[in-house]
């Protein structure tokens, strides 16, 4: 009798624990399939769960775009900010207010984008020194020769110099695009390749080059 009561208890314990096995494989299934970029697995878990992989989904490559496109927007910025007072002609005052207004907002974006992640957004000025002659960040020398020249002159330097900023973030953006996986990181930079390769047109077309 005693024996019969142990082998009851025996397989009782047996199928709990493949209960326990099954429900714990089932649950890690639900888990690798929200991890992949829009799998097919990711139908099976709740939208709350969807929702938020979808939105903190970031990798390396995304970190170091929003690292490294804060101060390359900061110094377009600066640059802009000189035109008003110094610029000859009104095209290039307008070129310069709407880098402005198009870089300022993706700033915010791009920091909130590194504080929500955990990460440090750079410093303003931090980097600037160590990122010059990188993605087409301006020297010293450039930022200073700018901001001492004035009319026609300014105007041939501004130009001249942000084309070159500008096809280094498109550059930036190129990498991010290829490397990155955080959607709005992704299409941030698919709209800064779109919007700063028409400026370089446009800033082209305003030296004369087109």
């Amino acid at each position: 009798m005693i024996r019969k009561r142990s082998l009851v208890r025996r397989t009782a314990a047996v199928a709990t624990a493949g209960a326990a096995l099954f429900l714990l494989a089932a649950c890690g299934g639900d888990e690798s399939g929200t991890a992949g970029h829009g799998g097919h697995g990711a139908a099976s878990a709740t939208p709350s769960t969807s929702a938020s992989a979808s939105r903190g989904e970031h990798n390396p490559a995304d970190v170091a775009f929003a690292k490294g496109m804060i101060p390359h927007h900061r110094q377009a910025v600066e640059m802009a900010d000189l035109a008003p007072g110094r610029a000859g002609s009104a095209e290039v005052r307008k070129l310069a207010a709407d880098i402005e207004k198009a870089q300022a907002p993706e700033i915010r974006a791009l920091s909130g984008w590194l504080t929500s992640w955990g990460e440090e957004v750079p410093a303003a000025g931090a980097m600037d020194h160590s990122a010059h002659g990188m993605g087409g960040m301006m020297t010293d020398e450039e930022m200073s020769g700018l901001g001492d020249a004035s009319g026609r002159a300014f105007d041939t330097a501004f130009l001249e110099l942000m084309i070159k900023h500008h096809e280094g973030a498109v550059e930036m953006a190129r990498t991010e695009r290829a490397d990155g996986s955080y959607g709005p990181a992704t299409k941030m930079a698919g709209e800064i390749i779109a919007s700063q390769s028409a400026e370089i047109e446009r800033m082209r077309k305003l030296l004369g080059e087109d």
